[in-house]
């Protein structure tokens, strides 16, 4: 069995809570039985899955959170990466998780109701037909990235933040695409040899 709080380490400041550590836990059982059928992830080694995917995400909710009532919506969320993981390190904030693949949906919607996460839900659909506005909007590793982006600054409620989780290759490309939002310096991700955390502001 995997140490989760150790291989979390240098991606949060606070240790985590047994009861998130559980529910951690019971996410990567669940991805890994479903990853078996359909394709969720193309990293297959559990100990990877957890730096790679949960780390990463835990350390952007510490990046963006908390602030009361924040809203957070997951672009193109996939297997949930990040909106679960924030939506299980801080239950205060609401994170929706946009996905129109419906394997993907299905997924999602298992591991909500596995977990009990009574502040995380699915949109299933595209997120432009979705008319939402969220405070915080995320993306990683999402198709059609260039054109992904305009759609996802077009979900930002006024003064949100937009964060994504990309390559430092990428940075100039998305400063390129959406020069109205307010540019912060990327962040660096632990362990990730070129991945960074680019957080720019309506």
């Amino acid at each position: 069995m995997l140490d989760l709080q150790s291989l979390l380490v240098p991606f949060v400041h606070e240790p985590l809570a047994p009861a998130q550590l559980d529910n951690l836990s019971a996410y990567l059982d669940l991805l890994m039985r479903w990853n078996a059928k359909i394709s969720l992830t193309a990293i297959r080694d559990p100990e990877q899955i957890v730096r790679r995917h949960f780390g990463e995400s835990l350390f952007t909710g510490e990046q963006l959170l908390p602030r009361p009532a924040e809203t957070l919506a997951d672009f193109g969320s996939g297997a949930g990466f990040p909106g679960l993981p924030i939506a299980v390190l801080y239950p205060s904030a609401r994170v929706i998780l946009i996905e129109s693949q419906m394997k993907k949906v299905t997924f999602l919607r298992e591991v909500i109701r596995s977990l009990g996460l009574s502040n995380a839900s699915v949109h299933a659909g595209r997120a432009e037909e979705s008319a939402m506005k969220s405070q915080i909007v995320t993306i990683r590793a999402v198709e059609k990235f260039k054109s992904s982006l305009s759609v996802a600054a077009s979900l930002l409620a006024p003064e949100g933040r937009l964060a994504l989780l990309i390559g430092v290759a990428q940075v100039e490309l998305a400063k390129q695409e959406l020069p109205g939002l307010a540019w912060q310096p990327s962040i660096h991700i632990p362990q990730s040899s070129s991945g960074v955390l680019l957080i720019g502001q309506s």
